[in-house]
């Protein structure tokens, strides 16, 4: 699963060390800078634009214009591919350690397997999925994708739980329910599933309905259901949920944070430019503070003082 990382190459801490030169880092001034990055968004939602476009049926003189369309797709894309390589220079094996690289890589290459040509169900999957590389060009969605990369643990074991749940009611509602209800309780199947529909909240009313009409002690059932799953289990997902988010978001923060983070994509990392803005700082209080002293003047005297001193010497 693609992680959260930038999937840019980022220079060397050492603002002093060397840097690609030539083709390398033509490719990889080029793949930080901001106009490729829009360049590369613009494509992906005019390719998602023609993918819409094929689905209507009847298209007449506009379906080779759209095959043209696809075809320089895929040579942008290939394009896009080559430059992000390109930017590693003599490591383009680096380019492998990105998950969202790896993403691109294998969503790009997959149009040129042997077996999709024509107009098959697959290839319009391998097509639709390019769309999904929005999501590396939008940090907000990387964290979100973070967030639920990690939280499947946490899901898997809510899953669990909810699974043992809906089982051990399934089995109470064939027993209660299967004889008078065989249509939503006849066998364990059909109770499950009319347990998961009910998880919606649609068929409660209809559900409470039936059971009333069976005996008045079939609400205990329905009322304890709904508290414990659609209530108490679904609170549990969503915490899970936000808690990987907020944890995705902090380890997003500290990466930006950690040394050698180039965000503004100049070259220097973002500590450097810092350290750098804080010296600059420094030195332009102390030319203030020789001005100060050059001038005479005293910050601590009001201002008023100033002037009645200017006052006497032109005096």
């Amino acid at each position: 699963m693609p992680s959260a990382s930038p999937p840019a190459p980022r220079r060397s801490p050492d603002p002093g060390a060397a840097r690609p030169s030539g083709l390398a880092g033509w490719c990889a001034r080029v793949s930080r800078s901001r106009p490729f990055e829009a360049a590369i968004v613009v494509l992906i939602m005019a390719n998602a634009a023609v993918l819409g476009v094929e689905t209507y049926p009847d298209l007449g003189v506009a379906r080779p214009v759209l095959h043209w369309l696809e075809l320089s797709f895929r040579a942008a894309f290939v394009a896009e591919i080559a430059v992000r390589v390109l930017a590693y220079g003599r490591r383009p094996q680096d380019f492998l350690r990105h998950g969202w690289n790896v993403f691109d890589l294998v969503v790009i290459a997959a149009i040129f397997l042997p077996g999709l040509h024509g107009d098959s169900a697959l290839l319009r999957v391998v097509r639709v999925a390019r769309v999904l590389r929005l999501v590396r060009f939008s940090p907000g969605l990387r964290t979100i994708v973070a967030a639920l990369w990690r939280s499947l643990p946490g899901v898997g074991g809510f899953l669990a739980l909810a699974m043992v749940t809906l089982y051990v009611y399934g089995m109470a509602g064939w027993l209660i329910f299967g004889r008078a209800y065989p249509e939503q309780y006849g066998d364990i199947g059909r109770s499950l599933l009319t347990l998961f529909v009910l998880l919606s909240l649609e068929t409660l009313p209809d559900l409470v309905e039936q059971g009333l009409a069976l005996s008045p002690w079939t609400l205990v059932y329905y009322v304890s259901y709904v508290i414990i799953t659609v209530n108490l289990l679904l609170n549990i997902l969503i915490a899970v949920i936000v808690n990987s988010m907020e944890e995705a978001r902090r380890l997003e923060m500290t990466e930006r944070l950690a040394p050698g983070y180039d965000a503004d994509g100049d070259g220097v990392p973002d500590e450097v430019d810092r350290i750098a803005l804080t010296q600059r700082l420094d030195d332009l209080r102390a030319v203030i503070a020789e001005l100060e002293r050059e001038l005479r003047i005293d910050r601590d005297d009001p201002p008023s003082r100033h002037r009645s001193a200017e006052r006497t010497d032109a005096r």
